[in-house]
């Protein structure tokens, strides 16, 4: 294969690299058949990196956009053709709408793919890549506004006579409303911002005395987080499970649901470890979730990977909560238990081909985990630890899968999120498959900022984990940050023993051989040398 480094201008003329260009391009002459010849990712990290490969497994060429801080990335080494396009924050880099079409324009590319976070759930954007002819890797503009507001996807879910949390039918235009919809509802309730997520716009209410500041408190972080101030309410579900069910849909009419995600470990109502299957599930309860969540897939004529989430209650009832019109960040564990790449299938249906299997025809094999790996402190109540990456190596092994995009060396910027790789492990069953991923977390070595690892290892080995009997407030009923900073003294101390022991053997050492040669040390020169 002949290799030509190019540097491709704007009008489309190219010239030699030089060292400091924020765009590679290395052409090659092969032969791929296909009706998606190149693909943009528009994102950045391990998914963009993660995608990328399953690309490269299926002969599509890929580019990489990227931000001035990225530029040293595995991803923009990994890809094709790389271009710079912006300063480190995202609102003057990869957020920008037209200038991302626009490299599109100017490399060919033929297909988007947003990855998750960023532009994944922006209608706008959907739109813009379908009227620029190119094709969007991800559902309609449509169904994004749909299940985007949790308002209309209720609205929408409920010709399906999808269950639903008992609450108040819109949006609530008065603290007086209010009150009187909670009152009916029973207390606890929620207020949640109707263009919410990720625990934003939400807030408890135990009695209707606190209403009204805890619903102006969800609206004004409502409208600044998402600038729609729009909130509903919900009734309080009391120990909750939150489970989720991943569809996928052609263009062709066909749905089917590949099983259930268990996402019940959280911090601050963003998850932290997932499973799949989940622990609780009977068979009959995970069919009957599971065709509900192909009606929520239906409801809005939705294309692709998409994930439906539920909330569990303690007698095993389940509730519609929303949809999430993308990939998920924990979508690994889907994929070991099925054996099927979901970014492939994602590009499969944007290709415009059916399906390849029915309902029937899938099967759950075996248990995996993931457990977030953030660049955070459990300790000081997760907040981000970010800097450099002064020791990073993967644990490796049977049942052992790491998606990061991240190499030793490298910092952890500002400005993003803060998760510096997913690490999943697969077993024959639950047991093997937490048991390896304790012996993951064991191998991962990092060193620079705090992470979430003993955080994840403690839960792992809590026997309330380990018995499957936990809800969303694991953290509030089972952790306190003193269990960790115990383990931290402990670590501390014994590595302050075995260096002694260490010194003192090399001192011995020392001593031994001077003497073997007849000279005379003193403790003051051994201990200076040593």
């Amino acid at each position: 294969m002949h290799l030509d480094l190019l540097q491709t201008r704007l009008d489309g003329s190219e010239k030699a690299l030089p060292q400091n260009s924020s765009i590679l391009k290395i052409e090659y002459f092969s032969s791929i058949i296909s009706s998606m010849k190149k693909i943009l990712i528009a994102n950045r990290g391990e998914i963009a990196l993660r995608i990328m490969r399953t690309c490269k497994e299926m002969g599509i060429a890929t580019v990489a956009v990227f931000s001035e801080a990225d530029r040293q990335a595995p991803f923009v080494k990994y890809a094709d053709e790389a271009v710079c396009i912006g300063p480190p924050p995202s609102n003057q880099s990869y957020l920008l709408m037209d200038k991302i079409i626009e490299v599109c324009h100017q490399l060919g590319v033929e297909g988007i793919h947003p990855g998750y976070g960023f532009l994944s759930e922006n209608s706008d954007f959907a739109l813009k890549v379908k009227q620029a002819g190119i094709t969007f890797i991800g559902p309609s503009a449509e169904a994004m506004d749909i299940m985007g507001d949790k308002l209309s996807a209720k609205a929408a879910a409920k010709k399906y006579k999808i269950p639903m949390v008992p609450g108040s039918a819109g949006a609530i235009s008065s603290v007086a409303e209010g009150k009187r919809i909670a009152t009916e509802t029973g207390f606890p309730i929620l207020i949640k911002a109707s263009a919410g997520g990720g625990g934003k716009g939400m807030r408890i209410v135990e009695q209707v005395a606190d209403f009204e500041e805890q619903m102006q408190l969800a609206v004004s972080e409502a409208t600044s987080a998402f600038g729609d101030g729009a909130v509903f309410i919900e009734r309080y579900v009391a120990g909750p499970r939150h489970i989720e069910i991943q569809v996928l849909a052609d263009n062709h009419g066909h749905i089917v649901y590949l099983f259930e995600r268990e996402c019940s470990i959280q911090r601050r109502h963003q998850k932290v470890i997932e499973e799949a299957p989940s622990s609780v599930l009977t068979p009959g309860l995970r069919k009957q979730m599971g065709e509900c969540a192909v009606d929520v897939a239906r409801a809005c004529n939705y294309t692709g990977v998409g994930t439906v989430e539920f909330l569990l209650d303690e007698k095993h009832n389940f509730y519609f909560l929303e949809m999430n019109t993308r990939l998920q960040v924990e979508h690994p564990v889907t994929e070991m238990i099925t054996g099927i790449d979901l970014v492939k299938e994602q590009i499969r249906v944007a290709r415009g081909e059916k399906l390849g299997y029915a309902q029937e025809d899938l099967r759950i094999y075996g248990h995996s985990l993931e457990v977030r790996v953030y660049a955070e402190d459990p300790c000081n109540n997760f907040l981000p630890d970010i800097g450099r990456l002064a020791t990073y190596r993967r644990p490796q092994g049977l049942g052992v899968r790491v998606d990061d995009g991240f190499e030793e060396g490298m910092d952890i910027p500002i400005y993003y999120d803060p998760m510096i790789s997913k690490l999943v492990s697969f077993g024959k069953d639950r047991s093997e498959a937490i048991s390896r991923m304790i012996r993951a977390i064991d191998d991962y070595r990092i060193t620079g900022p705090e992470t979430t690892l003993p955080f994840c290892r403690f839960v792992l080995c809590h026997e309330a984990f380990v018995s499957g009997n936990f809800d969303t407030h694991f953290i509030k009923h089972h952790f306190k940050p003193e269990m960790l900073d115990t383990e931290r003294e402990d670590e501390a101390e014994i590595a302050a023993i075995l260096g002694a022991k260490l010194l003192q053997e090399h001192s011995q050492q020392y001593q031994q051989k001077a003497q073997s040669n007849g000279q005379a040390v003193s403790a003051w020169t051994t201990n200076r040398l040593v």
